[in-house]
């Protein structure tokens, strides 16, 4: 077994596409459009599967928005120096929502960033 993807709603598909290419460096990989069913896809990621998990952006045709809620964490990319991908990410608009440091209690250093639907993206240092 392994993991395929990951589905987020988001409130405006191409605002979700320009974050995740433009500022997080993924590529579209693939969109489906199914008007009669009311819904878009858009599959992004550093890779198309199976070498790579990639991240499903659903957009229910009418929504705009939607509650995150508690039971959501994060999603976690492994990037080789976390403080300049935050000043790139910082650069080009994105949200810093924790700077790059330690994570408590230990060494590895981490921050988060936010895309524009609210989720939270945890970027991991890893050389």
């Amino acid at each position: 077994m392994r993991l395929l993807h990951t589905m987020l709603r988001v409130g405006d598909l191409p605002r979700a596409i320009d974050f995740y290419t433009r500022i997080l460096g993924m590529r579209l990989l693939r969109t489906t459009e199914r008007p009669e069913q009311g819904y878009s896809l858009a599959f992004v990621g550093y890779g198309n599967n199976p070498e790579h998990a990639e991240i499903e952006l659903t957009y229910n045709h009418g929504v705009s928005s939607y509650e995150i809620g508690t039971a959501y964490g994060h999603i976690a990319l492994g990037v080789p120096d976390v403080a300049a991908t935050c000043e790139r990410i910082r650069a080009a608009g994105g949200t810093i929502t924790r700077e790059a440091g330690p994570v408590k209690g230990g060494s590895t250093v981490i921050a988060f960033v936010q895309d524009p639907d609210g989720y939270k993206i945890e970027l991991i240092e890893r050389a």
